[in-house]
């Protein structure tokens, strides 16, 4: 077997590219956006990598890996071998959190903001965002943070997660329709999911909150879309749906979430039930 650590010497890109599994046009990428790469030239014009290119790329891959964003993973490898000086998601998301408390909308905005620019979309929904809100709920019902604070909160993070979400809708993946139930108005879960299927190549019709199940199917009934998705905070709002719901199905796969869907009323619907946090669940989907 070979030894991946040892070569005879500089290689050209395709070689570089089977040891690292990463497409020739990737590393390219990666060369021209970020200077990843330091290849010296031939008499003939040809580009030869040597083993530093190798291990940069490598951790490149191990910081991707990590959730990092692929301009914070390149900085972190021509940095050299990490140190652990990258901040966790946690550890940023706890000045998004402290300034939302506080209604500081800039130190929010920056707050995020960093957040984007070091990792990946997902990561950030997924280990900062979604962990906030959860909390957030949590501290709402023991009377620990007051309406206005959860007000402030949904509404800063919902103009922000829309403004990423802009031309979701366009592509040519699979087409998902996404929708609150009648008198649900807590969407945000359902617009990180939304965000993370559309990092996972399928496009979005989003229909919002409180949206009247006529209008759900009618929509259905038009777009044809390959997956129908639709939330509920309580067990009534599903149960007042329930044979709506099943006429939905009738129209496309449908899948229930949210606090109050369950597996029992999902399959009495024909629906599939997701628990997973909207991150996973939208890899799931992705997935099949």
């Amino acid at each position: 077997m070979e030894n991946r650590d040892s070569h005879p010497g500089p290689l050209r890109i395709g070689e570089l590219s089977r040891r690292v599994g990463v497409s020739a046009e990737l590393l390219r990428a990666w060369e021209r956006r970020y200077g990843l790469l330091f290849p010296t030239r031939t008499a003939g014009g040809f580009r030869l990598y040597g083993d530093e290119d190798e291990r940069r790329v490598l951790r490149m891959l191990g910081h991707l890996d990590a959730g990092v964003s692929a301009a914070e993973a390149a900085r972190l490898a021509l940095a050299g071998p990490d140190r652990g000086d990258r901040p966790a998601p946690g550890a940023i998301g706890d000045h998004l959190r402290t300034a939302l408390d506080r209604f500081d909308e800039a130190g929010a905005q920056a707050a995020l903001d960093r957040l984007l620019a070091t990792f990946a979309l997902e990561t950030v929904l997924r280990d900062a965002v979604l962990p906030y809100l959860h909390e957030l709920g949590e501290r709402w019902l023991r009377g620990e943070a007051s309406i206005a604070q959860e007000h402030f909160a949904s509404a800063f993070l919902r103009g922000r997660l829309l403004g990423l979400a802009r031309g979701w809708g366009g592509g040519n993946g699979p087409l998902a329709l996404l929708a609150c139930l009648p008198g649900d108005q807590h969407d945000l879960g359902l617009i990180c999911f939304g965000l993370a299927l559309r990092g996972q190549g399928w496009r979005i019709a989003f229909l919002g909150p409180d949206t009247p199940l006529a209008t759900i199917t009618e929509t259905a009934r038009l777009l044809r879309p390959a997956l129908v998705v639709l939330t509920a905070a309580l067990p009534q709002q599903v149960a007042d749906c329930r044979d709506g719901l099943a006429e939905v199905a009738g129209l496309a796969p449908l899948v229930l979430a949210g606090g109050g869907a369950s597996p029992r009323i999902a399959g009495a619907v024909g629906a599939r039930y997701l628990e997973q946090d909207p991150v996973t669940a939208a890899a799931s989907i992705a997935a099949g």
